[in-house]
């Protein structure tokens, strides 16, 4: 039997709801007078320097773009793999992808001290930089991804809604592929230069984008009442626990290829043992706290079954993906370039061979914190005005056969 499932708006008359609205206004307001502040003064008063020059916005944008790919991922296992119990989640699935891209692309654009040159860069392609290729597969997801919840929500145009899963299937695995591309094809930085590179971002964005959408549909039901089952709960947990594995080995792949090249002993020396807060950010907070950690509780008999408990796991492996990207994208910058490759450079004004120093500032996080709030507040709004959430997702609506606990 196919079972009916009805889409509602979320009810916006509540104290709580004004109060999460005002918090988030309230966050972009202050990125918004960070970024006038960093554009006023110069990106001197930020931690970045003329060995790093992608700064803590960068870690915010970057996760935020990863996780707009992953969190698409929901839909598409219900549209192209037909597994039906993922298919109610679709529409909120397409709304948080929107939602974080465009949180993701406003920090990139604000950083970029001119915003106004980004008008260069959307009319004048030089299509042998991995970054204009960005571009048009930032602009295309968005496009492609409304397209896809046109042909979810508008019944006359179900009869698409398949073959336009398909379409943003495709896209957003070429978009992630692209934004670990940009480090792949870095030559320059010892720590970059992996091919393997995109395909971790890939699934980087697998673990993250689920996460971010846990904690999203956990909190939406939850803040409005609506029953939620453990069925869907259930599933999405144990999914999570398997892309965490899946970024824990692309994570030891991508650090054993590098140690069996000698060219890469000083990065991976530097990233694993001697690199201070890059490697304490690497075994404490990103393969401990980040990994490890919310692995053991999400399959632990009794936490696993625990729904705090797996909110903060969801919690934990967005902290590690924050320290991950801080890692990769911070202390790929801070080991020294090397200019000339089996040479040694006597003496030189430009710190070269010296380990790049970077703090970021409070304008930094400010900004980057507005785009997380930019991407909830997109999502608030939008569930408030349009039927994004069923009605209900208890297990007898979602899985009639899924056992009774």
């Amino acid at each position: 039997m196919k079972l009916t499932m009805n889409y509602r708006e979320t009810e916006g008359s509540s104290t709580g709801f004004w109060v999460l609205v005002g918090g988030l206004a309230l966050l972009i307001a202050l990125a918004g007078g960070a970024t006038l502040f960093m554009e006023h003064e110069g990106h001197y008063v930020t931690g970045m320097n003329n060995q790093i020059v992608w700064g803590m916005p960068h870690v915010f944008a970057i996760f935020l773009i990863v996780a707009a790919s992953g969190a698409l991922n929901v839909a598409s296992i219900g549209t192209v793999f037909g597994k039906p119990l993922y298919k109610p989640l679709g529409r909120l699935s397409g709304l948080l992808a929107v939602a974080l891209l465009l949180g993701g692309l406003v920090v990139l654009v604000l950083d970029l001290g001119r915003p106004d040159r980004l008008i260069v860069a959307m009319t004048y392609y030089n299509f042998k930089s991995i970054f204009a290729w960005n571009i048009i597969l930032y602009n295309g997801f968005i496009a492609i991804t409304v397209v896809y919840l046109w042909m979810m929500m508008e019944r006359r145009m179900n009869k698409y809604y398949r073959p336009a899963g398909f379409v943003a299937f495709v896209w957003r695995l070429i978009l992630t592929t692209g934004t670990g591309s940009i480090f792949g094809f870095l030559v320059a930085r010892q720590a970059y230069d992996a091919a393997i590179l995109a395909p971790m971002f890939v699934i980087m964005s697998f673990a993250y984008g689920l996460a971010v959408f846990i904690l999203v549909l956990m909190a939406s039901y939850n803040w409005t009442q609506r029953p939620l089952g453990d069925a869907i709960v259930r599933r999405l947990k144990n999914l999570l626990g398997v892309f965490i594995a899946a970024v824990l080995y692309f994570v030891t792949v991508y650090h054993l290829t590098n140690l069996y090249a000698t060219e890469h002993h000083g990065v991976e020396r530097f990233i694993l043992l001697d690199g201070g807060i890059y490697t304490k950010l690497f075994w404490i907070v990103q393969i401990g706290l980040g990994s490890l950690l919310p692995l053991a509780m999400l399959y632990h008999p009794t936490l696993g079954k625990s729904r705090p408990a797996i909110a903060t796991a969801a919690a934990l492996v967005i902290v590690g993906a924050f320290a991950q990207l801080y890692v990769i994208l911070i202390g790929g910058q801070a080991y020294p370039l090397e200019i000339f490759p089996g040479y040694e450079v006597l003496s030189s004004g430009f710190f070269d061979g010296q380990i790049g120093t970077y703090s970021p500032s409070i304008w930094e996080i400010t900004l980057g914190v507005g785009g997380v709030a930019l991407a909830l507040m997109i999502v608030t709004i939008a569930v408030r005005v349009l039927r994004f959430l069923p009605e209900t997702l208890a297990d007898a609506a979602v899985d009639p056969h899924a056992p009774v606990s």
